[in-house]
């Protein structure tokens, strides 16, 4: 559903005790390894940021998850659902994104929390002389 598949290196930020045990356990089954977290050298495939109302600048999160993600990586934005505690306004993460250099692509329903798939544009390919 995520788009995570078998190889995949996937870093979590944001972790908490409110975190879904089983979406954390669906994005590592779906990779084949447990996730890394923010303390990694690594390039990463994917990241999965848990992000909720009062954690801070959003923006600034995103332009550091930037950091490590591969060419062809993609950060999905997990936040509460409409009316739970801590539940950030979809709005935020679509005028979030264009700043920190990204393009929101799709959203999904994951029961408690909501995720929107976010990625870096494609370079134009320039004109050969």
């Amino acid at each position: 559903m995520l788009g995570i598949t078998e190889g995949m290196i996937v870093q979590e930020l944001g972790w908490d005790d409110d975190v879904s045990d089983e979406i954390r356990d669906s994005i590592e089954e779906a990779c084949g390894d447990a996730l890394i977290d923010e303390d990694t050298d690594e390039v990463v495939d994917a990241v999965i940021l848990w992000w909720r109302d009062g954690d801070g600048d959003l923006v600034d999160e995103l332009m550091d998850v930037i950091a490590p993600l591969g060419e062809d990586g993609f950060i999905w934005v997990l936040s509460p659902k409409t009316g739970t505690p801590g539940y950030v306004e979809p709005s935020e993460i679509a005028e979030s994104a264009p700043t920190a250099g990204l393009t929101q692509t799709s959203t999904v329903n994951l029961g408690a929390w909501t995720g929107a798939r976010l990625v870096q544009p494609r370079a134009k390919a320039g004109k050969r002389q």
